[in-house]
């Protein structure tokens, strides 16, 4: 299966807005707050329907100012259809399923599964997936991207899950072409410090 080009819409972009559970203009708020930092990706997480308005929203707004949105948490045939619907960019999940990648990619839809351990990555890479979510990147440590890179360096991680403007560079540094950040770009202490990260040195 022919895979839409991840390497044309993450490219050398360092950051990715995970903005989870909010409200439709909330969601938005903070996407534009991301978007005025420099960090153009905007993930909305659509664990529950309930989630969809948020996304819908994010999505128009992005719209008017040239960002893609992608859904996180897609892990069902039906999200895939609803996030299609309300105008995401790609999808992204927690783990590996290939059902569900298949069917985002038939959609026409850029997919980045999550992987925990070297033989999912390596079945995501037989599958044709060089784009990656490592999740939770907190508990794997940078380390693990450092060991994974030497077998596997085909492969471009997105590391996710506890991560915020005080350990993301270390992932970076560690070969991570991008970090997923929730939480923090709610935090006045954190978010301005999230715009150091678009300045790091992409690495591969």
């Amino acid at each position: 299966m022919t895979h839409p080009d991840f390497d044309t819409l993450f490219g050398a972009r360092r950051v990715m807005a995970i903005l989870r559970g909010m409200p439709p203009a909330e969601t938005v708020r903070l996407a534009e707050r991301a978007w005025a930092l420099g960090i153009d990706l905007v993930e909305v997480p659509v664990q529950t329907s309930d989630a969809v308005p948020a996304l819908r929203a994010a999505v128009a707004a992005g719209r008017e100012r040239g960002r893609p949105v992608g859904a996180g948490t897609v892990i069902t045939g039906e999200q895939v259809t609803a996030v299609l619907e309300a105008g995401a960019a790609f999808t992204v999940a927690p783990g590996l399923d290939l059902a569900v990648a298949d069917d985002s990619l038939r959609h026409g839809l850029p997919h980045l599964p999550g992987v925990a351990t070297p033989s999912e990555a390596q079945l995501a890479l037989r599958h044709g997936f060089t784009w990656l979510k490592a999740f939770p990147a907190v508990t794997l440590g940078p380390a693990w991207f450092r060991a994974v890179a030497g077998p596997l360096p085909a492969l471009h991680f997105v590391a996710t899950g506890g991560l915020d403007a005080d350990n993301a560079g270390d992932f970076l540094a560690a070969g991570v072409r991008m970090v997923g950040i929730g939480s923090a770009l709610a935090d006045p202490a954190q978010v301005d410090r999230l715009a150091e990260l678009l300045t790091a040195d992409p690495v591969g």
